[in-house]
């Protein structure tokens, strides 16, 4: 006789409430308790509690030949005692009749067996537990999320000591195979394989109440018929689909709890087919061939692989970023943190980031609470920023103070008199160009110094106009005027001979004109100035020729340098203008270019002297400050 292996998922996330940026850091509570609260019990009045019930008469009433199979998640046992402790006892109930298998699977329906081993088999047995505590159970039969399958998962569920595996039977790999065989995994043949007929499971979970179906309306005569229609040789047929296909996903108004009432009567009556659980199914049968799966499958959408979960950027960041700090989780004994960091892994909040709008498009809208997947990626990373702030702080390392620390303190600090003798500091480095007086203290020394360079740079500053004056410039410049007194002419230009001398001639082949360096020459746009300015410097010599009046160049210097003093910019030297003492040609251009002389004023050789009069009060003023300044 071949069998029927009926097997339900039972399963509920805990969902995310609409957690903003600004609660990143302030607010740790990411769930929603109100929509999971209410959606439970809608789903418990729609689905679990009827459905339950159903099927216990159905138990009640064809005893031991009536048997199914469920797997029970973690996350939605938790929610059963939060929520709703009614719909738990009814699974009880039923666990209690000897009919019903309880299959394993990962506690928080996460997708931990595609990225670590160790959290992988720690949710297997933390769900295992459950079971064991709740229905007195141990599970022989693994199903991972979604029926996710791949050689590597296989061998994985083999090394945890289960027997039997169910999972999809896809058609890209199976090929021409049938899926109602028993098959084992590649790697370890000593694993079991059930795979899911989906067409038969389809006909039931998605297609019953659909109008344009062309086989609607399905009744159980017409889907016994087609059990039958199945190749003799075929040992078992395995109609795996969600619970919540009755009553909620197919509403009752469809029939559909009719045609489960209905449906083992016909069973019996019109076939050679009996129910039974995974685990008699695979100690009936043998493998008949190891099934090669070395890319993941699952059973959802057409395309049976992961791309629901982990088929764009959204999915993947936000996938990959949550198990990044698996490390520092483990590390962590915070009982919240670690309850958040498994209702985060649920499979669920990578389903809703879906971006599939073909085929499947109107599944995961039906199975998603948000308007679109970029509202789920950001809702979710957002949390999920505030759960790694959460570990970060928890797992900081914390201050350890060694055993012998009491005693190293002791040898440090001896005590004497209840006073403590503090070791001695370590004198402090001295440069080596620094001088130090034994008597004076630090403070004041370092204010010596810094008066002394002070003083420095006042020196300095104050030098340079002084030195400046002493330079005969502009004495060269009275040579070049007219004036009757032949004896003051020639002292001049004794004295100005010799900085003339240092002058260069300019290159007429540069493009950019030369800069004199000594500043000697003025542009002669207004030769009547400069007139002025040397028969003024003449008067003055001619009246005491001593040495101190000769200093008076620095008057002649405001009136025929107005130019420079005004503009910091260098006068430009014109090649036609330029003088040398020694030549006599080049003075006769000059006298040329000057105009007629013009009569000197007296009252300018006053002011002048009046002027370098202030001036020396200025000088000596500012030599007793910096006198009194060394003194102190």
């Amino acid at each position: 006789m071949r069998s029927i292996c009926f097997y339900f998922q039972v399963h509920q996330p805990f969902r995310l409430r609409t957690y903003r940026f600004f609660d990143i850091g302030s607010n740790h509570h990411y769930f929603d308790d109100y929509a999971n609260r209410t959606i439970l019990r809608k789903v418990a009045d729609k689905c679990y509690l009827p459905t339950n019930q159903t099927m216990l008469d159905l138990i009640n009433e064809y005893g031991s030949a009536f048997k199914i199979s469920y797997s029970l998640s973690g996350t939605v046992i938790d929610q059963f005692e939060m929520y709703a402790p009614d719909v738990l006892d009814s699974f009880i109930r039923l666990a209690d009749t000897g009919c019903v298998e309880f299959i394993a699977e990962t506690y928080a329906h996460s997708l931990s067996a595609l990225k670590s081993k160790e959290e992988f088999t720690s949710q297997v047995n933390a769900q295992v537990k459950k079971i064991q505590h709740h229905f007195g159970q141990t599970p022989k039969t693994f199903r991972n999320t979604e029926l996710i399958y791949s050689d590597g998962i296989g061998s994985m569920v083999a090394d945890m000591g289960f027997k039997t595996m169910i999972t999809e039977g896809a058609k890209h790999v199976l090929g021409w195979k049938s899926p109602n065989f028993m098959y084992c995994n590649a790697i370890n043949p000593k694993l079991k394989l059930l795979l899911k007929n989906f067409q038969l499971s389809d006909d039931i979970a998605f297609r019953f109440s659909q109008r344009s179906w062309s086989e609607w309306p399905l009744t159980t005569e017409k889907y016994v018929n087609w059990l039958n229609q199945v190749d003799s040789k075929q040992e078992v047929i395995n109609l795996f689909m969600d619970y919540e296909t009755f009553g909620e996903h197919q509403w009752a108004d469809s029939g559909i709890f009719e045609f489960l009432r209905a449906l083992p009567q016909r069973v019996y009556t019109n076939s050679n087919y009996s129910f039974k659980t995974p685990s008699e199914v695979s100690e009936l049968l043998q493998p008949v061939s190891p099934i090669q799966v070395p890319t993941p499958i699952s059973w959802a959408d057409e395309e049976r692989d992961l791309t629901a979960w982990l088929g764009n950027e959204l999915q993947d960041e936000a996938f990959y970023r949550l198990y990044e700090f698996e490390e520092k989780v483990k590390c962590c004994k915070d009982e919240q943190i670690l309850k958040d960091w498994k209702y985060l892994q649920t499979s669920d909040h990578f389903y809703y980031m879906c971006t599939k709008w073909f085929s499947d498009g109107d599944v995961h809208k039906y199975f998603n609470p948000y308007n679109t997947p970029y509202e789920a990626f950001i809702n979710y990373m957002n949390a999920l920023s505030d759960f790694i702030i959460r570990i970060e702080d928890a797992c900081k390392p914390a201050s350890v103070i060694p055993q012998n620390f009491n005693k190293e303190v002791e040898q440090k600090t001896i005590s004497t008199e209840n006073k403590l003798v503090v070791p001695k500091k370590k004198p402090i480095p001295v440069r080596k160009n620094a001088t130090i007086s034994k008597l004076s203290p630090k403070r004041p020394l370092k204010a010596e110094k810094k008066v002394l360079i002070k003083e420095n740079q006042i020196v300095r500053k104050k030098s340079e106009p002084i030195v400046k004056a002493k330079k005969p410039i502009n004495k060269a410049k009275i040579g070049n005027t007219v004036t009757d007194n032949k004896a003051t002419i020639d002292k001049i230009d004794k004295l100005a001979l010799k900085p003339l001398k240092t002058i260069q001639k300019p290159s007429i082949k540069t493009k950019k004109p030369l800069v004199s360096k000594t500043k000697t020459i003025a542009k002669a746009k207004k030769p009547v100035s400069k007139v002025k300015s040397d028969e003024v410097a003449v008067d003055n010599l001619t009246k005491d020729n001593s040495i101190k009046k000769v200093k008076v160049k620095s008057n002649p210097l405001k009136t025929v340098n107005n130019i420079e003093a005004k503009t910091k910019k260098p006068l430009i030297r014109k090649p036609k203008t330029v003088l040398k003492a020694n030549t006599a040609t080049k003075k006769e251009k000059t006298v040329k270019v000057i105009a007629k002389p013009i009569k000197v004023n007296k009252n300018i050789g006053e002011k002048a002297e009046i002027a370098t009069a202030k001036k020396k009060t200025k000088k000596a003023k500012k030599q007793k400050i910096i006198k009194e300044k060394k003194e102190k």
